[in-house]
């Protein structure tokens, strides 16, 4: 939402200070040429015509206006989305699109990012997509908030993680299919398995076989982004210390969906990727739209991490986020 704001000066001084050096006539015109341009929307050629001026100097009076304060433009906050904090994210980063919300704390940051989230997918997807989904708690808000979708494939895109009181992949897949009406296309195994051929015995049974085979066919995925450190990462959480210390030693500090990632970005090989059933660095490369949703400030420098590794190309993140991913 853009409001804009046009006041007449007079040359007041008061204290010693001056306003604006501009006589009656010229302000009650200024003031006419910014309501038609700004306000109604009339053309700089039309305003022309309607004042007896040329275009020329409408568009001078315009800027004129603009630099001495006769004309305000505020950009105000619609909901708990903050537009311009979204904007500078999305430029600073050259996101494909970019959400940020305003919240309170981690709680309603989790509830907002996925309900903007949802807002995001609903507007974007089209009938031409198919949809990825890994689990992440912020992926399961998205969906509980998800009003419809077009009737699209939706696609598993990781294994799952007992974790008590929350859904599994799954389910998030099954719940976005039933909203769209689309064929889903899921597996029942654990994300992380104890040994490697473990994993290699799963993976070769036709059931998980044939649901991983579509993961190339994902064209949209939206993704939770992890830390790696306590309370940030749900595989942190089912791991070992002695392999939570080996990958921190790879220079390790964030995952998605699986894929784990240094400070630039760049997927790092670790001994856990052997018992992991889940999407690959190269696949979720090769994905056209990527969306990341995350919340917390001590996810920032995992969160600016993916983008510039370019694992996720949007983000929808909490305003913590934004300005710690803006300072640098």
């Amino acid at each position: 939402m853009v409001r804009i704001t046009c006041e007449l000066f007079r040359r007041i001084v008061s204290g010693g200070v001056a306003a604006m050096e501009l006589g009656p006539s010229e302000l009650v015109m200024a003031a006419a040429v910014a309501r038609r341009y700004y306000l109604a929307g009339e053309s700089k050629v039309e305003i022309a015509a309607a004042l007896g001026i040329s275009r020329f100097k409408v568009a001078r009076i315009l800027e004129s206006a603009r630099e001495n304060g006769l004309v305000r433009i505020e950009i105000g906050q619609q909901g708990p989305i903050d537009p311009d904090l979204s904007a500078q994210l999305q430029q600073q980063f050259s996101l494909h699109h970019c959400v940020v919300v305003v919240a309170q704390d981690e709680h309603s940051a989790r509830h907002l990012v996925g309900a903007a989230a949802a807002e995001l997918l609903a507007e974007i997807v089209t009938r031409d997509d198919v949809l990825g989904l890994p689990w992440a708690r912020a992926v399961s808000e998205m969906i509980a908030a998800l009003p419809a979708l077009p009737p699209i494939p939706v696609i598993q895109l990781s294994g799952s993680l007992v974790i008590p009181g929350e859904t599994s992949p799954v389910d998030l897949v099954r719940r976005a299919a039933r909203l769209s009406g689309g064929e889903s296309h899921v597996f029942y195994a654990p994300l992380l398995l104890d040994d490697a051929e473990s994993a290699l015995a799963l993976r070769r049974q036709p059931s998980v076989a044939e649901a991983m085979e579509q993961i190339p066919r994902v064209t949209l995925a939206v993704v939770g982004i992890g830390g790696w450190v306590p309370r940030t990462s749900t595989i942190w959480n089912a791991t070992s210390e002695e392999d939570r210390e080996i990958i921190s030693a790879l220079g390790v500090i964030g995952e998605v969906a699986g894929v784990f990632y240094n400070a630039a970005g760049q997927p790092v090989a670790t001994p856990l990727d052997e018992r992991l059933l889940t999407i690959t660095a190269e696949q979720m490369r090769g994905i056209p739209e990527v969306i990341g949703v995350a919340y917390g400030a001590a996810k920032a420098e995992t969160i600016r991490a993916s983008v510039l590794g370019g694992l996720v190309d949007s983000l929808v993140v909490d305003s913590e986020v934004a300005r710690r991913m803006l300072q640098g």
